[in-house]
């Protein structure tokens, strides 16, 4: 387990978390980001990602998917099912539309495919940096509450609900303005900004209405959709 760990900066709004096992491009990122006034450590591996991710609080997650010992998204997977909501972008090799999706359903805030502009990798990290987990842990969804961190939904009832990445982004935002109608174009400016297809949108809000009940999301006909009632 290779791993090179710089010391805590100005605190966990500047610490980025690199996971890449290439030898030549892991180096060079962890000083393009020291160089752009980050603290950051650096794990070769998907087993040192994941103790790093466990142990150490980072305000952005840069993660690799083809790694040795546990695949990007499936580290990941693990760090969300444990409670690290910290914004994740995926840099990979893997750039078709399907592999875009799985990483975002996967849990993760952005995706990008190398090779890649050094000025873009950093323009994205001040974005997500700008996104602090631990800002707001949970929604009020009427009398059930949508946790955040882990992407699920709880039921007063006491049933629980798991959300996709994308899945949750959507609920998420019709749940921070309840009352607000949101057109398609909205919608996938922010939900779905890769790949600007409208079709998307009623895709995933079938999936919503499959998976917490045809009231999940409320249709306006000639406007859009917005928050309905569980």
């Amino acid at each position: 387990m290779d791993t090179t760990i710089e010391q805590p900066g100005d605190g966990t709004a500047r610490r980025i978390l690199l996971v890449e096992d290439d030898r030549e491009l892991g180096p060079l990122l962890l000083r393009l980001f020291r160089g752009a006034g980050y603290a950051a450590d650096l794990a070769a591996d998907g087993q040192a990602g994941l103790h790093l991710g466990l142990t150490r609080r980072y305000g952005v997650l840069v993660i690799d998917r083809g790694l040795p010992a546990i695949e990007g998204l499936d580290l990941l997977a693990r760090l969300r099912r444990r409670g690290v909501g910290t914004p994740a972008l995926l840099l990979t090799a893997l750039g078709t539309v399907g592999d875009r999706v799985a990483g975002l359903d996967g849990g993760a805030e952005d995706y990008m495919v190398k090779p890649f502009e050094v000025d873009e990798l950093l323009a994205r990290v001040r974005a997500l940096m700008r996104r602090p987990a631990g800002a707001r842990t949970a929604l009020p969804l009427g009398a059930a509450e949508f946790d955040l961190v882990s992407r699920e939904v709880h039921g007063d009832d006491g049933a629980v609900t798991r959300l996709s990445g994308r899945e949750a982004d959507l609920l998420r935002m019709l749940a921070e303005t309840p009352d607000r109608v949101f057109t398609r174009a909205e919608i996938v400016r922010r939900v779905f900004p890769d790949a600007a297809a409208e079709a998307l949108v009623d895709t995933y809000v079938h999936y919503l209405r499959r998976k917490l009940g045809a009231g999940a999301v409320h249709t306006v006909r000639g406007a859009g959709y917005r928050l309905g009632a569980l």
